[in-house]
């Protein structure tokens, strides 16, 4: 990963004391406007460094996003906070790795990345192989909830969402094909969902262009696979250990 931190912030003084200390280590702050465009930046592997003050609204919605990738794709995942409750608790359920207490001093900031770097070089040597993520946005009628890929597959993709999702049919949803900066489009059925916010859905409606751009994408990603057809099937199924509720068949 390059060595940038994604920010999510708007204390001036949090802000300053970040970027003097980032500046002294080469690593450049990138200040995000939203949480969609912090989580973007971690998704297409643009920081390595996500920087998160939870006095904002939604920050533990993107730390926790940003916490279900898997080790070798998650960035550090660093949390502001005041030292009292409900700050802490937040963060580190939120799947915050380090916190960093108010004022934000330059030590705090240094010892934490020097611990996360530390860190990920032993999760690299246990990473053999890895799929990446990517964000997907299923679109309801009350508003949106965000998730991270599973598996993507010729029929569907698996998901794993911030919360349950519902039982439905011709769901919108968008995602850009990981490793890409093609969006893929349209809507699909959830077929099945568990209380955790895993679920799987079956595209019920894709346009041509997503359609191809998906073909091509399977057709690279399964170049070397001899069981691409199983593969596809297996990974729209429900996970063995887990609750879930099924569509009901007409």
């Amino acid at each position: 990963m390059p060595q940038s931190a994604a920010i999510l912030c708007s204390d001036k003084r949090s802000l300053q004391t970040l970027k003097t200390t980032l500046d002294e280590l080469d690593i450049e702050l990138v200040n995000c406007p939203s949480g969609q465009a912090a989580l973007e930046m971690v998704m297409t592997g643009q920081c390595s460094t996500l920087i998160v003050d939870f006095d904002l609204p939604g920050a533990d919605e993107v730390i926790r996003m940003a916490s279900l990738l898997p080790p070798i794709q998650k960035p550090t995942l660093l949390a502001i906070a005041c030292r009292a409750w409900p700050g802490t608790g937040q963060a580190f359920q939120s799947g915050a790795s380090r916190i960093l207490y108010r004022p934000v001093e330059p030590e705090q900031i240094k010892e934490a990345l020097k611990d996360e770097k530390q860190s990920r070089k032993s999760n690299r040597r246990k990473a053999t192989r890895y799929d990446v993520k990517t964000l997907v946005y299923l679109d309801l009628e009350n508003g949106t909830i965000p998730g991270v890929s599973i598996d993507i597959g010729e029929h569907g993709l698996a998901v794993q969402a911030t919360e349950t999702v519902p039982i439905a049919s011709n769901l919108a949803f968008r995602c850009v094909l990981p490793g890409t900066k093609v969006t893929l489009q349209g809507h699909a059925d959830v077929i099945w969902a568990s209380d955790q916010g895993r679920a799987g859905l079956f595209f019920s409606k894709l346009s041509p262009a997503s359609r191809k751009h998906l073909k091509h994408w399977l057709h690279k990603r399964s170049a070397h696979s001899k069981d691409k057809d199983d593969h596809t099937v297996r990974d729209l199924m429900p996970p063995e250990d887990a609750h879930v509720e099924f569509a009901a068949s007409e």
